[in-house]
């Protein structure tokens, strides 16, 4: 049973029906990301560090956010109060992300405070586009109970292959940060058995890359079932790629604002790239990128997953 409604005003504005996009890492959440944050009436942020130390403790540490329950939402609700508050100064914390999402260019190391990337008054909804969400999914839902929640998902062997390059991805992987010795099983990492457990050590980048898709997307099917059709709304990355102007006008519909289709087209034929200048539209590109015997291995680790999301496994062609 979810939680009694709370009251969280951010300069002047109440907060009603939070926005937050969720997804496996490298899911091309960003690219819609970046569509909303530039959408009138809408104040998205992303790597906001207090509320990444909250997500990434309930996410490494699942039983935190059960033991304390409610003070589990109470905490993730004050850590969004701060990190939505507009002002020089709360901008001045905003990742490289956050500001790359908006279209502005990085902050000058010991420059003056930037000035904040959207207008206080005309802020009608708040959202949050964070990595690795969705392992605070249920606890979102707690702290706001009419949260809206907007999933992505990519054919896991792309999503992958983005991993693969992404040194941020793969430091989780360091004996000093992989923590299954203390959590097992590990949504986080996605090692559910005891024969993955005793692998791990020595299973390569892409099975680890792979479980990790894997155990992200098996969330969002659990997602998909326990929570209300008005509060979760899917997006296919490859669909959105493709029809960026149908999936505006149904992101609008789920949202009841309007999402520009005209930002998201424009985003999606100029290939939006992330803040390593990678570009991530790259559907299908795993057949350059992965070699062989990294294709067999996420086919191996996530082929039931893929087959499930209607992507066919290089077996079935």
């Amino acid at each position: 049973m979810r939680s009694t409604p709370h009251i969280l005003v951010i300069n002047g504005t109440k907060v009603r029906r939070p926005v937050f996009v969720l997804g496996a890492p490298h899911c091309g959440a960003d690219l819609l990301a970046r569509a909303v944050k530039r959408s009138a009436g809408f104040h998205l942020t992303t790597g906001r560090p207090g509320v990444l130390r909250v997500t990434y403790a309930f996410a490494r540490r699942p039983a935190i956010a059960t033991e304390r329950g409610q003070g589990a939402a109470r905490v993730l609700r004050d850590a969004y109060a701060e990190a939505w508050q507009v002002s020089a100064r709360a901008c001045a914390e905003c990742s490289a992300e956050c500001r790359e999402l908006a279209g502005l260019p990085p902050r000058v190391p010991d420059g003056e405070a930037s000035e904040p990337c959207v207008a206080a008054a005309g802020i009608a909804r708040f959202a949050d586009a964070s990595p690795d969400l969705i392992y605070s999914a249920d606890v979102l839902l707690d702290a706001f109970p009419d949260a809206q929640l907007v999933q992505v998902i990519r054919d896991g062997r792309d999503a992958v292959a983005d991993m693969l390059g992404d040194e941020r991805c793969l430091a989780w992987f360091k004996p000093g940060l992989a923590n299954l010795d203390a959590v097992f099983p590990n949504p986080f990492l996605g090692v559910e058995d005891h024969t993955e457990r005793r692998r791990w050590p020595s299973a390569a980048p892409a099975v680890k890359c792979a479980l990790r898709w894997r155990g992200s997307v098996r969330l969002s099917a659990r997602l998909r079932q326990q929570v209300p059709e008005e509060q979760l709304h899917t997006v296919r990355y490859e669909e959105l790629v493709a029809r960026p102007r149908r999936v505006a006008a149904d992101l609008s519909e789920y949202l009841d604002t309007a999402i520009s289709r005209t930002v998201l087209t424009g985003l999606v034929r100029a290939g939006a790239r992330d803040a390593r200048g990678v570009d991530e539209h790259g559907v299908g590109s795993w057949r350059e990128r992965l070699s062989p015997r990294q294709l067999a291995q996420v086919e191996k680790v996530a082929g039931t997953e893929l087959r499930r999301l209607g992507y066919r496994l290089t077996a079935d062609v």
